[in-house]
């Protein structure tokens, strides 16, 4: 069971239908209400363990002759899930010190990926503004894989200097493909909406989700963002 508290509705029903955490009912219900991934779409699912989304994004893209890929990667080795085809594999590394043109490999045609998943969140130490604050960094990490230090810079929002590689061509763009999509995990915080202000002008839509199967102790929450500009 992934997290705390007695077994319940969403734990029962993944356990029933062959999910390997609850989690894949927070994914359906993003699928269901947005319809991020399409027949043929390339995945990358980012802090994959234990696998729950590899799964629910490998039935999204359709019948295997529709195409498409999921890669997931986190530091933890995961192991690709049953319900899972051969269009999904797994890398175990840490995404954030992983070469970005090395996962820009992994995508079709090394062209980048139409949806990247960010279900990433830091150790949490209790301390609600600490957490909060490494729940915002940890997202801005993804932001930057995802769009490039040059479309976060062109944010009027945005005064952070972005530490790391700040020069180097290859961190200046992401490996979301334009017009693509991408599902950030943060804690709600006044961290978390500034980081949305960061992101909408980067999209053509951003917008908050607390899925129906996210704990009522959790202050986790979802920034669905829609459409790269």
């Amino acid at each position: 069971m992934s997290g705390a508290g007695a077994p319940d509705f969403f734990y029962r029903e993944a356990q029933r239908l062959g999910y390997v955490a609850r989690s894949a009912f927070k994914l359906l219900q993003i699928q269901k209400q947005y319809k991020l991934i399409k027949p043929g779409s390339s995945v990358l699912d980012l802090g994959c363990a234990p696998g729950a989304w590899l799964q629910v994004a490998c039935q999204s893209l359709g019948p295997l002759k529709s195409g498409g890929n999921v890669v997931g990667m986190d530091i933890k080795k995961v192991k690709v899930p049953p319900r899972c085809d051969l269009r999904v594999q797994t890398i175990c590394a840490d995404v954030l010190n992983f070469p970005r043109q090395n996962i820009r490999e992994l995508s079709p045609q090394q062209k980048g990926f139409s949806v990247i998943l960010s279900d990433m969140c830091p150790s949490v130490s209790g301390i609600t503004t600490r957490d909060a604050a490494l729940s915002a960094e940890l997202g801005m990490r993804a932001l930057d894989l995802a769009v490039g230090k040059a479309a976060i810079s062109q944010s009027p929002d945005d005064d952070d200097d972005n530490e790391g590689g700040g020069g180097d061509e290859d961190s200046r763009h992401g490996v979301l493909r334009h017009g693509g999509h991408l599902v950030i995990k943060l804690l709600e915080s006044e961290d978390a909406q500034d980081f949305a202000r960061i992101c909408k002008p980067i999209f053509h839509k951003a917008s908050w989700l607390r899925p129906k199967a996210t704990r009522s102790s959790s202050r986790e929450i979802y920034l669905i963002c829609q459409g790269f500009r």
